[in-house]
């Protein structure tokens, strides 16, 4: 057979496979996930596809929701408070300063980004909070990292660019995630916050880490691609992509969204 023969199928086979993965009815976030790690080309195939399909259900009559459904999604807003707070992970000198033991290069490439998103949350009133990687200088961690981030060094200090401002709050952490053995938890319940966008570095372990426990506490996460910085792209990608295919932990983020109606 020749090759041209073959080329029908070769189509066919690629058109079964970007219609079966759209019509799987997984959640959009885990389709998103996945989407992040494939080719180009089956994203936009995959893009083409449910641009066609939401096109087809426009064109059909409507029919009646399930008894009790509108109930449900008016009781599920009323839950909803969307206070978020921008969280500024690990910006320090130690990570951006060219030639330091922990640098992280590609964090000085999202300083602009991350400084306009700085700005922009504070004028319209978002909380802004800064955690800070600070560890004493006989904490064991630097034997395996090497010395970093001591307190009371300038290696701990924010990127002069993006430096606090009176009215932002800063945390300490001595590990991976920006809640363990800090007071974050605390500060995020003062102000009354339900949805935490980190930014930061490095992306696939300390925001990572951070987002991991905020979902396991029932925060909801965003982690915006442009403020973002992982030790080399593909690192982010699939850190990016795991991120976004999990969601809040469904018990806690009820009992969150619930304390803080109530408290309103």
């Amino acid at each position: 057979m020749s090759s041209d023969a073959k080329k029908p199928d070769e189509k066919e086979e690629k058109l079964a496979e970007v219609a079966a993965f759209v019509l799987a009815g997984r959640p959009e976030r885990v389709e998103d996930g996945v989407l992040v790690m494939a080719p180009p080309e089956f994203r936009a195939a995959v893009r083409d596809a449910r641009e066609v399909l939401a096109t087809l259900g426009r064109a059909e009559q409507p029919e009646a929701p399930p008894g009790g459904l509108r109930g449900r999604l008016l009781e599920s807003l009323s839950r909803r408070t969307s206070r978020r707070a921008l969280v500024v992970i690990d910006m320090i000198n130690d990570h951006l300063e060219p030639g330091s033991l922990l640098e992280v290069p590609r964090a000085r490439e999202v300083v602009p980004a991350l400084k306009k998103r700085i700005a922009e949350a504070r004028a319209s009133g978002v909380p802004v909070v800064y955690v800070i990687d600070e560890h004493e200088v006989d904490d064991p961690d630097l034997d395996a990292w090497g010395t970093h981030a001591v307190k009371g060094t300038s290696g701990a200090e924010v990127w002069e660019e993006l430096a606090p401002e009176a009215g932002d709050r800063i945390v300490k952490k001595p590990s991976y995630s920006a809640f363990y053995e800090s007071n974050l938890t605390s500060v995020l319940d003062e102000m009354k916050i339900d949805t935490l966008v980190l930014t930061g570095c490095l992306t696939e372990i300390g925001i990572m880490a951070t987002a991991t426990d905020a979902m396991q506490q029932g925060f909801a996460v965003e982690v915006p691609a442009d403020s973002q910085a992982g030790s080399c792209v593909e690192l982010e990608m699939a850190a990016l992509g795991t991120m976004n295919i999990m969601a809040p932990f469904g018990p806690s983020r009820k009992k969150r969204l619930e304390r803080l109606a109530a408290a309103a």
